[in-house]
């Protein structure tokens, strides 16, 4: 378990600059506590420091998780965000849509969202943008990114908005 690089610090906070925005220093300055970002087999773990001051007695092999898992990055040092980040991304989100019950099933099976199938969406969403996905109970399903919004009033009900 070892502090992130220069270089993976900043790859991790433009992925999640693109859903949360300047939002981002309020992950790391909480009021319950300073939480730092910590890399363990290529996964980045949001942790408070408190913890991982605790967690420094176990050797690093023996280690498996610790705090929640935010990504991973990938062998071409691309970051990808994992759903354990959703909680915590979601009260920050900038951007945030909501799918209908009909094609909340079928998004969480993989499949694009369809025009048809959005309830609601932010105003001022820039065409691929980061959105987190809700369902219309205001439970969030998903971060991903966001394929059209400008021409979304005058485009037919079958094109894709969401991609998966």
């Amino acid at each position: 378990m070892r502090p992130l690089t220069e270089e993976e610090t900043r790859v991790m906070f433009e992925k999640l600059a693109k859903y949360i925005g300047e939002n981002l220093q309020l992950l790391v300055d909480r009021p319950d506590g300073t939480y730092c970002f910590r890399l363990h087999n290529d996964r980045v773990y949001y942790v408070s420091e408190k913890i991982l001051k605790l967690a420094s007695n176990i050797s690093g092999d023996k280690l498996v998780s610790l705090g929640t898992c935010f990504g991973k990055f990938t062998k071409t040092h691309k970051f990808r965000l994992h759903v354990t980040a959703l909680d915590y991304l979601a009260p920050y989100a900038k951007y945030k849509v909501w799918i209908k019950p009909g094609a909340e099933q079928s998004f969480l099976y993989g499949n694009h969202v369809l025009k048809s199938g959005l309830g609601r969406i932010t105003e001022n969403t820039s065409q691929y943008q980061g959105v987190v996905v809700y369902s219309m109970a205001d439970i969030p399903l998903s971060p991903l990114l966001q394929k059209k919004t400008k021409t979304r009033d005058n485009l037919p009900p079958t094109p894709s908005q969401l991609l998966q």
